[in-house]
């Protein structure tokens, strides 16, 4: 009865309410900033190579890579195979479809948490995203409180139990897999190591796990590439596929909520997390000369994320022949494809890989979890005993996780999400304004062949209304 009432919420948030609401941001964006995913697609490379504007401080590569890395784990793998088992090939072309739409609420999100972004005295950074800009910019802390609470539910609870699940959803390939009793196993391993690392210990693990990331997904690459080299030939008829099944307009209107469009936005939308509201919080702490870098530079890790590693999973499941069921939906569906090329051989790197992913996954998820919480209790974090409960239950949610339903994971995951994303995105509607007009500013800079230097009155705002800028601006006179 619980996973059938969470389904049903789902199903009503996303359709009609949420994909109304992303598509209509999404095209909006896309024309009051003239395509500006496209259209300055090499400038947003370009701005990567650039140092950070302060000595010491987060560069925009930096500041994208950390994006990248939250955006970047078990949706890029389970949940692209979870999408084309349960909604058809058809998903893959709705998830880019989302990607190129969805970059420019990325661009304004990212643009946004610049502008009004803070300075941390004590380290000289700089910190932000949707709970100060709405906070800033539209006077309301109590909505910056409620959107905050609502992304301490998402990366807290629901991606968390999420990626539990995932995770020893990978072990069920192997014989010694016993359903009541490995996911406990697995459960409880995953919660004492989280527990251990969130309680000051267990550095060296975090250290060593995030150089292996890097390399894993570079491998994971490397591995969907030897696939599809393997199996060219097959490559066109696989995309016909996917764009026949993706305008099967009859399939869809029989029963949207199943259809390859909305497990294509859903799992899209997990994936990338354009407009939902995680990255900008990442996106504010780079050290940039004009906010717009970092909105172009965040735009790229949609792209990064959904049109390179994404399809990489979906071609790689479709071109092994493999067929995607509701019975296989999930790890077991990439396993079973990578089986074909790479032997018993595969099964096992995706699990190692998704061990890796999961675990840095956890970890980055309570780092936003963090930030949120400094925020609701006015921008310093509460007491040790506090934070000690909070971490107890952190821990105890990533331990029911891999026990919970897939259904139920998927369903509380989208739900909670969704809560951020009908918050974040009609903010940003709201202010869109001025990322539009900080966009026009910095290409106009461009055009004179100048360095983008940003001064709040260019476009009619007051510096000292912005905390960073204005004693940025100070510090400059000075």
């Amino acid at each position: 009865m619980i996973v059938d009432f969470l389904n049903t919420v789902d199903s009503v948030l996303y359709y009609p309410i949420l994909i109304i609401v992303l598509a209509a941001a999404g095209i909006y964006f896309s024309i009051r900033t003239r395509f500006v995913q496209i259209r300055l697609f090499a400038e947003a490379v370009r701005t990567l190579i650039e140092k950070p504007h302060e000595a010491g401080g987060v560069s925009s590569l930096q500041a994208l890579l950390v994006s990248t890395a939250s955006r970047v784990g078990t949706g890029n793998i389970i949940g692209v195979s979870t999408a084309i088992c349960l909604g058809g090939a058809g998903a893959a072309f709705w998830m880019w479809v989302l990607a190129i739409i969805g970059a420019s609420s990325a661009f304004v999100e990212s643009t946004l948490a610049q502008v009004y972004k803070h300075r941390d005295r004590r380290t000289n950074g700089c910190y932000g995203g949707p709970a100060y800009y709405i906070e800033s910019a539209l006077h309301s802390r109590w909505l910056g409180i409620v959107f905050a609470v609502f992304l301490i539910s998402t990366y807290a609870f629901g991606f968390n139990l999420l990626c539990s699940y995932n995770l020893q959803s990978t072990f069920e390939t192997y014989s010694f897999y016993n359903p009541s009793v490995t996911p406990w196993i697995i459960g409880v391993i995953l919660a004492v190591l989280v527990g251990f690392c969130l309680f000051g210990g267990g550095k060296r693990i975090v250290k060593t796990t995030g150089i292996l990331v890097p390399v894993m997904g570079l491998f994971y690459v490397i591995l969907a590439a030897i696939m599809l080299i393997a199996h060219f030939n097959l490559i066109p008829s696989v995309i016909v596929a996917i764009m026949q099944d993706a305008f099967n307009f009859q399939a869809i209107g029989g029963g949207i909520a199943g259809s390859c469009l909305m497990y294509g936005i859903k799992r899209g939308l997990y994936s990338n997390e354009a407009g939902v509201g995680s990255a900008p919080n990442a996106a504010a702490a780079a050290h940039v000369s004009h906010p717009v870098k970092q909105g172009l530079a965040q735009m790229l890790s949609v792209y990064i994320d959904t049109l390179f590693l994404c399809t990489a999973t979906a071609l790689m499941c479709l071109v092994s022949g493999v067929p995607g069921t509701a019975e296989n939906a999930g790890a077991m569906y990439v396993q079973q494809a990578v089986s074909t090329t790479f032997g018993t051989v595969g099964p096992v790197f995706i699990t190692v890989s998704m061990t890796l992913f999961a675990f840095t996954t956890l970890l980055g998820n309570l780092y936003y979890v963090h930030n949120a919480i400094a925020y609701i209790n006015k921008k310093k974090m509460p007491g040790k005993a506090t934070m000690a409960v909070i971490h107890v239950l952190c821990s105890l949610v990533v331990l029911f996780g891999a026990v919970t339903p897939m259904d139920a994971c998927w369903a509380l995951a989208d739900i909670t999400m969704g809560g951020m994303a009908l918050i974040n995105l009609p903010a940003c509607v709201i202010l869109g304004g001025v990322a539009i007009k900080a966009l026009r500013d910095y290409e106009f800079q461009r055009k004179q062949g100048r360095n983008p230097a940003f001064i709040a009155r260019r476009i009619g705002l007051d510096a000292e209304k912005l905390d960073y800028w204005h004693h940025k601006e100070r510090d400059e006179r000075e």
